[in-house]
């Protein structure tokens, strides 16, 4: 596997996110059952996973609970679950899902989703594994989202899209959460087209957000860091912490389209098959409160949206290694700013060496509109994001 690669191979969808009401009272209890259900389908899951039981076992065993799209559905969300787990260094067999919850995959020949359809704006049916009828809700999702689900419900009625949705019970209301195509949602709500010639990377840490900006050349033309500690201490809501992270990140995204910048960099997540954690509580309190994978997606999510070329590249070496020292050294940087250069500097001789296996390939390609000065030769094929 390359150790840069294009963000396109980690996001495929957005999800956004509306409320949902039962039209009758029966509706609401036997989408309550149905959760239930499903939410103990999971657990069951797991379980099995973790026992070593093979996959087709455990899809007859859940195929006799619910219907093959649930069933295939909860097989997904339990394996990822473990899958987090064994990341986290937990046991798996200790796995509890607390909250009921309804998964349905996407499937485009199947008007877009098998059991949760979206049959307008404002109303979704719900399939009833259990006798094959339809629960009935009304939704609501804000004014902004609604031309793209217009889009999204008549693409769907022709078979040419799908969408992922989960129904989650929180706070005494009823959500919906909807994965919608990437390339729908950035038709909707992309807020320009970059064509800077500056190459910014990140680095995302629990505690702060670290931004270096460089040139064609490698030089450092500007860093920034963004501040949230307050969101480590004890007792510090999950959620407040999030929309802290989630808010310096976009700024520091924004600040990078106005100055100049046309590639973002950050880490590639899934590479990183374990978690690690330190001798120090406080440090390892860091480490689990923080939804590193979660904030990065928001991040490369929000720089399609400036139309960043976006790239991602294998965190190995960025943190602890001999050449992170002698950046810290050479640049007088803190070890999360070499970072971040370090994580940029990839990103440009990734571009560097597309451009030149590119000019070698095809010498007639078409030209693009790409900064000259990160590439002198302007006659190469490059497909942007």
């Amino acid at each position: 596997m390359s150790d840069v690669v294009g963000a396109s191979t980690v996001v495929d969808y957005v999800t956004i996110i509306g409320k949902l009401y039962p039209v009758s009272s029966e509706d609401y209890m036997r989408l309550v059952r149905l959760a239930w259900d499903f939410k103990n389908a999971v657990r069951i899951t797991t379980r099995m996973i973790a026992k070593g039981v093979d996959k087709n076992s455990i899809l007859r065993e859940l195929r006799g609970m619910l219907n093959k799209a649930y069933a295939d559905s909860a097989y997904k969300v339990a394996r990822a679950i473990v899958e987090g787990c064994l990341f986290n260094g937990c046991n798996p067999l200790h796995i509890e899902v607390r909250r009921p919850f309804i998964v349905s995959e996407g499937e485009s020949s199947r008007l877009g989703n098998r059991n949760v359809r979206l049959e307008n704006t404002g109303l979704v049916k719900v399939k009833y594994p259990y006798d094959g009828s339809w629960i009935t809700l009304r939704t609501e999702f804000g004014e902004r989202y609604l031309p793209l689900l217009r889009e999204l419900v008549d693409l769907a009625r022709q078979r040419e899209v799908s969408y992922g949705a989960r129904i989650v019970f929180r706070g005494g209301s009823i959500y919906l959460h909807l994965s919608i195509p990437i390339k729908l949602y950035l038709k909707h709500f992309r807020k320009g087209e970059a064509e800077g010639g500056f190459v910014g990377g990140f680095d995302l840490n629990s505690d702060r957000v670290n931004l270096v900006i460089i040139d064609e050349h490698g030089r450092i033309v500007d860093t920034r860091t963004a501040w949230f500690t307050e969101t480590t201490s004890h007792g510090f809501p999950r959620n407040r912490a999030r929309a802290l992270r989630l808010r310096a990140l976009a700024k520091l995204l924004k600040y990078c389209y106005t100055h100049n910048v046309g590639v973002v960099v950050f880490e590639n997540l899934p590479l990183i098959k374990r978690r690690r954690f330190t001798r120090s509580r406080v440090g390892n309190r860091k480490i689990t409160r923080f939804a590193k994978r979660q904030l990065i997606q928001y991040g490369i999510v929000m720089a399609l949206k400036y139309g960043f070329k976006t790239l991602l590249t294998n965190p190995r070496g960025t943190t602890n290694s001999k050449e992170h020292e002698e950046v810290m050294r050479k640049y007088g940087l803190d070890r999360h700013t070499a970072s971040a250069y370090l994580t940029a500097l990839r990103g440009l001789k990734a571009l560097i060496n597309m451009y030149t296996t590119n000019n070698h390939k095809n010498q007639n390609s078409p030209r693009v509109n790409w900064p000259s000065h990160i590439y002198p030769q302007q006659n190469q094929t490059l497909n942007r994001n």
